[in-house]
């Protein structure tokens, strides 16, 4: 290289020579052929843990579009399988497959049975459609959720029944969205005074429960509860819809209904919840406590749910062979 130098700076053959302190004939055999660079071996690949669950996870990934299965939920998935490694290298390998945004969601604290935010969110429209009715308690972050293929008034009134039962209790307000299955009229007797419908109204009064409702095209102030709905379509509906879809099945009302019980007390109330820090089951054990009772007759209704939150949802009329189930199991949704 300094012969190069030294030539191209106008230096001829015997002062390169004498300057380095070598032969003329050797700056003569540098200078003449093409310089020659030192070339290396291409490193080996060290293998990977991850390298035996890539294929799986590829298609994984592939069965879920245009959705996104979550890196946890695939490492727990591939936990399973034998993988001994960390999420890390996971996320590296997964990440070029991803594409999705996250909305931000804005949030704030409610005392302990004070609030449970409630919400229908779409997974699937057309011909079959499939919606979740959600609810969340505000301070434990606990979630109750039952399919549907509306969102009827009375799907409505079903789904909060059923959450009070599941909480085992009654939180003091309610708080919706501007859903015209719950709330007839805005504002229609003053500002802040809305004319709900007549079967909420009742319910309120038997239960025990205020109805609030969101301002105007600010559903997110329903953050907790829309923050649960991303959750449950990227960790429980994707997973599950992936899996139907490897096994040549659809996601319907039936199935889903009959993992979500699961789901909710052995993963969704046991994660420790990116805002506090805690499990919800574990804030859920307190909240309990501060929850207006249930009426004395509603304990005596039949109910498809037991009031201890883990019980899981009886299975509705399973449409599929039971084989199916069982191998859906070991994937450990």
């Amino acid at each position: 290289m300094e012969i190069h130098v030294l030539h191209r700076q106008g230096h001829g053959i015997k002062a390169i020579a004498r300057k380095l302190g070598i032969s003329k004939n050797t700056v003569r055999k540098y200078l003449h052929p093409p310089m020659e660079y030192p070339t290396y071996s291409q490193r080996p690949t060290r293998p990977c843990k991850l390298d035996p669950y890539k294929s799986y996870l590829l298609k994984r990934i592939e069965a879920a579009k245009p959705r996104w299965i979550p890196a946890v939920v695939l490492l727990r998935e591939i936990k399973g399988q034998g993988y001994d490694g960390g999420i890390t290298q996971l996320r590296s390998f997964i990440f070029p497959y991803k594409q999705l945004e996250i909305d931000p969601i804005v949030r704030f604290e409610t005392a302990p049975g004070q609030q449970m935010q409630v919400d229908f969110t779409t997974i699937r429209k057309g011909k079959y459609p499939l919606k979740a009715f959600v609810a969340t308690l505000g301070y434990s972050r606990a979630s109750y959720v039952h399919f549907f293929d509306n969102e009827r008034n009375e799907s409505w009134l079903q789904g909060i029944k059923e959450a009070f039962y599941f909480f085992g209790g009654v939180p003091r307000e309610l708080l919706f969205d501007n859903a015209k299955a719950i709330m007839i009229e805005r504002d229609a007797y003053g500002e802040g005074q809305h004319r709900w419908h007549s079967q909420l109204l009742e319910l309120a009064k038997d239960y025990g429960f205020s109805a609030r409702v969101c301002r105007p095209y600010r559903a997110k102030t329903k953050g907790k509860v829309e923050r649960f709905n991303g959750y449950l379509k990227g960790s429980f509906v994707t997973p599950l819809a992936a899996s139907l879809k490897q096994s040549g099945l659809k996601l319907d009302v039936p199935t889903t209904n009959s993992y979500i019980g699961r789901w909710l007390h052995d993963i969704a109330h046991q994660r420790i919840h990116g805002t506090t820090g805690e499990k919800p089951q574990t804030r859920l054990d307190k909240e309990r406590h501060q929850l207006l009772a249930l009426p004395v007759e509603s304990h005596q209704m039949e109910s498809p749910l037991k009031s201890s939150p883990s019980s899981l949802i009886p299975f509705e009329s399973i449409q599929h062979p039971l084989a199916i189930y069982d191998q859906l199991l070991e994937l450990n949704l």
